[in-house]
């Protein structure tokens, strides 16, 4: 006689839209949930195979038996098993035991819907009640909207919690150690938010995260998931947003994750060509299976909902879009219409952002997007993607490349630092240097700075100084903000005692100030993705490698002029257009010796003349440091 009882959290109506693809709330459904059943408290669970002949739950409270606990296939084709079983408690440890149709196949899997699994190398999932938080971030959320959005200041500060900080015995800090830590260091240096590499439950650290297993589970390398949520919330009473790493494109094949789930290709698309990703040797969803559209708009659902999160950034959004993404000819088959888009997933993303911002105000969504893809960040309905963001790859890789080279060469190269904005307002960008530039023998962002020590901290201030000047938002990548000197590991603590050195607490005080001037001057973030946010009043001085421009906010008032400086060589006496009559003032300058430049400043205010210069009615004649960025203000 079964040990489990038929009992269903799920309605005529909830079969319908799952069957849809439209189910957007899935987690109250599937998985693992507290019941209580003729008086009797216990545990329901709910499992997809449609594939299965027979599904078990198996777990340490049945010594992993596959017989005991057999689950109930519903009558209305769904494919969904499910039963309660009286006497389960929090914290029983369990797993699905499959039983397939196809060739006799016998898999054993961890819940998809999981929100709580063992610690690594254990695969089980765990009975667990996330709903025994207590939010204190009410604030927070009540105003989410105002600090959110698209023309407020976003100067990301992006983490991997798993080698941000270790102990003394190399361990990593725990959720509740980084909500006192970590937090209060963003707070400090000034970031206005923290994105966090993906913590949901992954097998193999060397992944960083991007190869997920449990989606619906924070990890539980660091703690459990109250823990993350007290996390999320120190955070946001600390006014800082927290943006989530999410993961749509592909997950692995490892044994007890969603790999042939039910002897059959339920979750992945059965055609190879689709449903294999040959560079990450992993599994692509298929995106024309209801079912799991269903599955992952209801994890990015699950995520801004439990976890309060306030944006989602979207990884490897391009090999989404791309059939032949990463493939050869012959590799790849056009769609029905002949091209290389991707419809089904181009559909899913609109689904995604369209429930995303229906159904949670003041969020973003920001797509990791690296080819000329048309209109990521437009409305869908108009065409777009729908999408809040997209990293600007382009100016990334130009910009970088560009520092890389010895000043004397930088004017031959010019084009490289300017190029960025002819096409900067097709979308709107967040300029990156992510955790993608400070591996694989890439170097840090300071060791790809030229010249001696002085100049390669300057190179690297005169960098931050422009990326942060740009139209456009802003992240950088732990480390980066003090000049971290080794390439990122994941496994390691980032080198925290370089701070005892000066030219890094004067990198570290530099990114603190310039977190301040971005976040208090509008016109570097009121019109951050508008052309007439920006201006140019020189970008064709290749010779001495200089270019200047106007940001530009609401207020005129507000308008900053700023000049760039991309060799060692001092710019004295150097005329700029202006576009209004009046004095210049200094309001920052990344050579200052407080930041262990040289000191060159423009002292005084300097007197506009009405000489015409740069095709502007008015001009001025300014001082230029060397490898230095200098922001002035019109009165």
């Amino acid at each position: 006689m079964s040990n489990v009882q038929p009992f269903s959290l799920f309605t005529d109506f909830d079969i319908n839209l799952f069957k849809a693809g439209k189910h957007y709330r899935l987690y109250e459904k599937f998985g693992a949930h507290e019941a209580e059943v003729d008086g009797k408290k216990g545990v329901y669970f709910a499992v997809w195979a449609p594939s299965a002949k027979a599904v078990s739950v198996t777990g340490d409270f049945n010594y992993w038996n596959d017989h005991e606990h057999p689950l109930n296939v519903r009558w209305d084709s769904s494919g969904i098993w499910e039963g309660f079983i009286p006497g389960l408690q929090v914290g029983m440890l369990y797993k699905y035991k499959i039983f397939s149709h196809n060739n006799n196949i016998i898999t054993e899997k961890a819940d998809p819907y999981g929100f709580y699994c063992e610690t690594p190398p254990n695969t089980a999932s765990v009975v667990y009640n996330i709903n025994n938080y207590e939010w204190k971030d009410a604030a927070w959320m009540s105003y989410r909207q105002d600090k959110n959005g698209l023309d407020k200041p976003y100067s990301v500060y992006e983490v991997h919690l798993g080698s941000w900080m270790r102990k003394e015995d190399n361990k990593p800090l725990s959720y509740i150690e980084l909500a006192d830590k970590l937090v209060n260091y963003v707070k400090e240096t000034g970031f206005t938010h923290v994105e966090l590499m993906p913590v949901m439950e992954y097998p193999f650290d060397p992944s960083w995260g991007y190869q997920i297993t449990g989606y619906f589970a924070p990890t539980s390398r660091f703690g459990k998931p109250e823990e993350f949520k007290y996390l999320v919330d120190n955070f946001h009473q600390n006014d800082i947003g927290v943006i989530l790493d999410w993961v749509p494109s592909h997950f692995p094949a490892d044994d007890h994750g969603l790999g042939f789930f039910d002897g059959s290709h339920l979750y992945e698309h059965p055609d190879p060509k689709k449903g294999y990703h040959p560079d990450w040797k992993s599994l692509i969803f298929n995106y024309s299976r209801n079912e799991v559209r269903a599955f992952l708009i209801s994890n990015a659902v699950f995520w801004l909902e439990q976890y309060h999160i306030d944006c989602l950034r979207v990884d490897a959004v391009a090999s989404m879009l791309y059939l032949d993404y990463s493939r050869e000819e012959g590799e790849w088959e056009p769609n029905e219409f002949g091209g290389r888009e991707n419809l089904d997933a181009v559909s899913f993303i609109k689904d995604f952002n369209t429930e995303v911002y229906s159904s949670f105000k003041g969020v973003q969504t920001i797509a990791e997007e690296s080819t000329a893809y048309p209109m990521i960040t437009k409305p869908i309905d108009i065409g777009g993607l729908g999408f809040g963001m997209k990293w600007m790859m382009g100016w990334m890789h130009d910009t970088l490349l560009y520092f890389k080279k010895e000043p004397v060469h930088r004017k031959y190269h010019h084009n490289d630092i300017t190029f960025s904005l002819a096409y900067a307002f097709s979308e709107n960008f967040m300029l990156p240097l992510s955790h993608d530039e400070v591996v694989y023998g890439k170097n840090s962002i300071l060791g790809r700075m030229p010249g001696d020590e002085w100049q390669r901290f300057a190179n690297l201030r005169l960098l931050y100084g422009y990326m942060f000047t740009h139209p456009g938002t802003k992240l950088l990548f732990m480390g980066s903000e003090f000049g971290q000197y080794n390439e990122w590991n994941y496994n390691q603590s980032l080198d925290w005692n370089l701070l005892d050195f000066i030219p890094h607490q004067n990198t570290h005080n530099f990114i603190k100030d310039l977190n301040e001037f971005y976040k208090t001057h509008p016109a570097l973030y009121e019109k951050a993705f508008s052309r007439d946010g920006f201006e140019w009043i020189s970008y064709d001085d290749g010779e001495n490698s200089v270019i200047s421009y106007i940001r530009k906010g609401h207020d005129p008032k507000n308008d900053l002029i700023v000049a760039c400086n991309f060799t060692p060589v001092i710019r004295d006496n150097y005329r700029i257009g202006v576009h209004k009559k009046g004095k210049l003032k200094e309001l920052f300058n990344s050579d200052s010796a407080t930041y262990g430049g040289s000191g060159i400043t423009n002292e005084k205010n300097i007197k506009t003349e009405n000489t015409a210069w740069n095709f502007k009615e008015h001009s001025a004649v300014i001082k230029i440091p060397p490898l230095a960025t200098v922001v002035f203000k019109i009165d």
